[in-house]
């Protein structure tokens, strides 16, 4: 285990069924992503540090990640309840229910390690914010994936770049990019 203190939480951005759905989201990458996340969990808790499972509710009743649908549901590698849920219909978790800084503040943390889906999209927006609140910002790379992106040109950007631009832009500056076994090891 690397050497990080309990006030570093864990935040698991979006883990839902919703985005095994191929056909909606199209094609990815990182297929180690759920195990990643997995180990961090496990690594998280064998330590008694705090943990953070935010849940994406769509406000479009078609997404895979509506309430009340089975896509909407965390996959299966999250088991065990967390420190604390955090639900929200925007990309920041910063903006979910309840107050995610008020309840880090609240417990003396000041540091955040940020997984989960997508790369460049959830987790980069609740990244950047935290790092922009002053956090000290883990961003697991191997931890994280995204999609294909097809502009409307049909120029295909391919789910590993999009996920190399997030690291690239994200560690020169708003923190460390990092990977599982830097916090898992």
């Amino acid at each position: 285990m690397a050497d990080w203190t309990g006030s570093t939480a864990l935040i698991v951005v979006d883990m839902q069924k919703g985005f095994d759905n191929s056909e909606y989201w199209g094609p990815r990458n990182n297929p180690d992503c759920d195990s990643n996340v997995k180990q961090l969990i496990t690594a998280w808790r064998s330590q008694n540090w705090p943990i953070v499972y935010v849940r994406h509710d769509s406000t479009t009743p078609s997404s895979p990640l509506a309430p009340h649908g089975e896509g909407n549901k965390f996959k299966d590698v999250l088991k065990g309840n967390p420190d604390l849920l955090v639900v929200k219909d925007v990309h920041s978790a910063f903006y979910g229910r309840p107050d995610l800084d008020a309840w880090l503040k609240e417990n003396g943390i000041t540091g955040v390690a940020i997984c989960g889906i997508q790369t460049n999209m959830c987790c980069e927006t609740t990244a950047r914010m935290a790092s922009d609140l002053g956090y000290e910002v883990l961003f697991v790379s191997d931890a994280t994936h995204t999609f294909d992106i097809v502009t409307e040109t049909k120029k295909v950007y391919r789910a590993r770049e999009v996920a190399l631009y997030t690291m690239l832009t994200f560690e020169a500056d708003f923190g460390k990019v990092v990977r599982t076994s830097d916090l898992a090891g």
